[in-house]
């Protein structure tokens, strides 16, 4: 247990190896709780893809003791939430609720994670849910750009699979393939049970330990294997759309590097979410090239991506490439100055501590960090370890982790329809 600004969290571990993560939050009348799996998209084998993504979806329709009516009502009675969500390591099955409600989450959650049937009927319903999900996606270039960008990044592995699966998959998925899924990656060693609230952690581990300690361990083993080979790749396709999508990127740090947080800051500075980011700047303040802009920095536990996404008119889509590689060039080539450096890290840390402010983000980070780090780094941790960053290093970083000849582009040009 750590203590930060007299906010605390608490780790509690049932027999079956599930563990709890509290945190008390004195002054809300919410709670935000989850169920996190250390079991995502990469996990599938290739006749599996999208399974975990539908096993999120039918979770939901019918336990041994709720249908699917009486899963969704339950919460929503009073006035709480209830979703899901997968990515390529993790589902999360997650609630907000009235304090005085928080039992009746716990209850849910438990049930659809562990008891789930998958009824049939509901199961071909489900499918036709999925694939009209597919073709949002599909009718969305932004969205499509990025799914389809993955699989540049990581050619012929897991990682760079569609976490929603293909129409033939998807069509093809069977109950006993659910099933088969979950014993075969199932770990309650790798599960964690998020709670963040006004509720005192006696109560929590009283109430967790009722619906769960009964829960059989379960032992899955879903061995990952780490993408060993990068090709940098230039993929064009014309689609008929109104602006020019482009995807460039290439990998970089696991969430386990010891420069992780030094590159996360390098990244931020180039395209983070602030309007002052180098990529912003120059594309938008001062070419007016696009709406937006941004680059991203993901980590998983093993490797890990940069990407940069951005649409403009087809003919100007050039120039914005230029002027995005000159930036990047700039970070290799000038050392930030003092008054740079410091707005920097200053920046940084309050993106940070806003973002510390969400009841319901730090309850997902809890749950992510220890499943992935067996750790939650306290916000004064994470802020020395900015502050410890020096100029010297953010280029060196660039220079290193950036070269030119190896990022990968992904573009869609946009034609008319006739």
């Amino acid at each position: 247990m750590f203590r930060l600004e007299m906010r605390e969290y608490n780790i509690h571990t049932l027999p079956n190896g599930i563990r709890l993560a509290h945190k008390q939050v004195m002054h809300t009348k919410i709670v935000h709780c989850g169920i996190m799996l250390d079991i995502g998209s990469r996990d599938e084998k290739p006749h599996q893809v999208g399974l975990a993504h539908f096993w999120e979806h039918m979770a939901f329709k019918g336990t041994k003791k709720r249908k699917s009516f009486h899963i969704n009502n339950k919460l929503e009675a009073v006035g709480g939430e209830l979703n899901a969500y997968t990515t390529k390591e993790k589902i999360c099955f997650y609630a907000a609720v009235l304090d005085n409600h928080f039992e009746k989450a716990i209850d849910v959650l438990s049930d659809i994670t562990f008891n789930s049937v998958f009824p049939e009927k509901q199961l071909e319903k489900e499918r036709d849910v999925i694939l009209e999900e597919m073709s949002m996606y599909l009718d969305s270039p932004e969205d499509a750009l990025q799914d389809d960008f993955d699989g540049v990044i990581f050619q012929d592995h897991s990682l760079g699979n569609n976490i929603l699966g293909t129409k033939s998959s998807v069509q093809n998925f069977k109950r006993e393939d659910l099933q088969n899924f979950i014993l075969e990656n199932l770990n309650t060693e790798r599960i964690v049970v998020s709670v963040v609230g006004n509720i005192s952690f006696k109560k929590a581990i009283k109430l967790v330990e009722k619906y769960l300690v009964e829960t059989a361990p379960f032992s899955g083993k879903n061995e990952r294997s780490q993408p060993l080979s990068y090709k940098p790749t230039s993929l064009t396709f014309d689609k008929p759309i109104s602006q020019g999508h482009m995807a460039l990127g290439l990998p970089s740090y696991s969430l386990h590097h010891e420069n992780r947080i030094a590159y996360f800051a390098l990244i931020n500075l180039l395209g983070g979410p602030s309007m002052n980011s180098r990529l912003n700047t120059s594309l938008r303040e001062k070419n007016g090239l696009v709406y937006g802009i941004d680059a991203n920095y993901t980590a998983f536990t093993d490797c890990g991506y940069t990407s940069i996404y951005f649409a403009t008119e087809g003919k100007k889509m050039n120039k914005a490439k230029q002027l995005i590689l000159k930036e990047i060039n700039l970070l290799k080539e000038k050392t930030l100055g003092s008054l740079q450096h410091k707005t920097l890290k200053e920046q940084l840390m309050g993106q940070l501590a806003m973002s510390d402010e969400s009841n319901q983000s730090f309850m997902l980070m809890m749950a992510k960090s220890l499943l992935d780090l067996n750790k939650v780094n306290t916000l004064e941790e994470i802020f020395e370890a900015i502050k410890a960053i020096t100029p010297t290093q953010l280029r060196d970083l660039a220079v290193d982790t950036l070269p030119a000849d190896n990022w990968s582009y992904l573009t869609f040009n946009p034609v008319s329809e006739d």
